[in-house]
């Protein structure tokens, strides 16, 4: 069985999503076959969290509880392309430390 493929996913504010898209197509992470590129989904959830002391939240306020309205963005890529990936992500999102799953697909 090989390992080719992984989903990737991350929360991230709405506003965010477009330009994320523009720099995950920009390094071909959201290409699928060689005939299609710009393949993610976008869901609405509600996220929650509270900062704790020492951190500077991108919204919220320090020990006290917040949530708010965010898009799951989520897409898969060639294992080759999933680090830089990430990479991408971090450097486009505005968390301090933003939430990104990367998942193994098996490849039948």
């Amino acid at each position: 069985m090989d390992i080719s493929v992984v989903k990737i996913e991350t929360f991230i504010p709405e506003e965010y999503v477009d330009k994320l898209r523009e720099a995950l197509n920009e390094i071909a992470a959201l290409s699928i076959g060689g005939n299609y590129d710009n393949c993610m989904a976008v869901s609405k959830v509600t996220g929650y969290w509270r900062p704790l002391k020492g951190a500077n939240p991108f919204e919220g306020e320090v020990g006290e509880l917040s949530s708010e309205e965010e898009c799951k963005v989520e897409f898969c890529c060639l294992i080759e392309v999933a680090k830089q990936a990430v990479e991408t992500i971090k450097k486009v999102h505005p968390y301090e430390v933003p939430v990104i799953n990367v998942m193994q697909l098996l490849n039948f």
